[in-house]
């Protein structure tokens, strides 16, 4: 269906941080699949894991237990500041299960009329009905109202604005630690710990949705290890199935025993074969220790490179960015410059029509990102703003 502003090329093959199309043209990824293949194209740990699952057991029901789902769901309680897991399909799924279970939580503390969530402008939550009610932007939910109650949106980095949207019927605050799809917004210094302390004083719930920022992405782990705080609920997607669709939605065990048989269920969630895709890519993330490290070097290296050319550039607003999740602003619409990188072959982004987004893969080199860097100058200078 007419759903995607697709350019004119097919993808065929892809190997580390290179992809190739039909015509044998190869192009430098700095889109990841938007964040989802963090460790590159066919990384061999990944790709062999899935084959040899495939080759054992593809599915089984729910019902039953299956070992890599198991090994899953403990690799990510050790890992995290959670308890408990449950797995669906993809980040909108672990997200409307985060919101159902925060739901359920307040009515087993016979806090019935608390119903109400807190999120932010220019977030982004997700497509379905609830995510996208959840979501601050007004271009997703237009020509799909009347959108679901029960949600509030304030300003980031305002905890003034925060603190009068909390009222009786306040049941938890949801938010990403860095804004993806919103332009690559990172919270002021204290501002998530003033939120944390917002909560804690009002008996509110803390979700963090780290669908885009989760695993390895910003350069740990998990990207409120940044800021020192933990949430009461986290969900994932993306970058945890190593290029396998897979959502996850972790809580600690006071929240997740408001779950009971019955109530939410998903019949493809922890699939073995994606369960097996995801356990290889964090196995690899946790014990190949430079890839965080070389996240956190090239992001620096990355953000440095594109002040530079800012600095050269009138037409660069700003540059914002943490580990490999970076946001280039610039005066005009950033759209053409996508085009005109995909022309000299390299695959990058553009959100809030004027941000340039870049999310390669976590094995990205200093040359690769030079010939970006490169690349960029030149089509700047070519379009007059340099």
């Amino acid at each position: 269906m007419n759903t995607y502003r697709r350019f004119p090329i097919v993808l065929v093959k892809g190997r580390g941080t290179r992809l190739f199309d039909t015509t044998g043209k190869e192009y430098l990824d700095f889109v990841s699949g938007v964040a989802v293949t963090n460790l590159g194209h066919c990384y061999p740990q990944v790709t062999v894991a899935f084959q040899k699952q495939a080759q054992r057991l593809g599915h089984v029901s729910n019902l039953y237990y299956s070992k890599p789902q198991t090994h899953l769901a403990k690799k990510l309680v050790q890992h995290s500041c959670l308890d408990k897991v449950f797995f669906c399909n993809s980040g909108a799924e672990a997200n409307e299960a985060a919101l159902k279970l925060a739901r359920r939580y307040a009515q087993l503390r016979n806090e019935t009329e608390k119903n109400e969530i807190i999120t932010f402008e220019h977030s982004f939550h997700g497509r379905t009905f609830a995510t996208l009610s959840a979501t601050g932007q007004e271009k997703v939910k237009k020509g799909f109202y009347p959108i679901f109650p029960g949600f509030v949106h304030v300003p980031l980095n305002d905890i003034d604005a925060l603190a009068k949207a909390v009222h009786s019927k306040t049941l938890a605050v949801m938010l990403e630690p860095i804004q993806g799809e919103g332009g690559i917004n990172i919270p002021n210094e204290g501002y998530l710990q003033k939120v944390k302390q917002l909560c804690e004083e009002n008996g509110l719930l803390l979700i963090f949705d780290e669908i885009q920022t989760g695993i390895g992405r910003t350069g740990t782990l998990f990207a409120y290890e940044h800021f020192n705080i933990f949430p009461d609920i986290l969900t994932l997607a993306k970058g945890l199935g190593g290029g396998l669709p897979i959502g996850a939605m972790l809580a600690r065990e006071e929240v997740a025993s408001a779950f009971e048989p019955g109530q939410h269920a998903s019949t493809f969630g922890g699939n073995p074969v994606v369960c097996s895709s995801a356990l290889a890519t964090l196995d690899s993330i946790l014990e190949e220790s430079f890839l965080l490290e070389n996240c956190r070097r090239m992001g620096e290296y990355f953000i440095k490179g594109l002040m530079e050319l800012q600095r050269r550039c009138p037409g660069i607003k700003e540059i914002r960015g943490k580990g490999l999740l970076i946001g280039m602003e610039l005066t005009f619409d950033g759209q053409e410059v996508v085009q005109d990188c995909l022309e000299e072959g390299f695959l990058i982004n553009c959100t809030m029509e004027k941000v340039l987004r870049f999310m390669p893969p976590l094995i990205i080199t200093m040359e690769e990102i030079d010939l970006l860097l490169n690349t960029l100058e030149k089509i700047l200078k070519r379009r007059g703003t340099v």
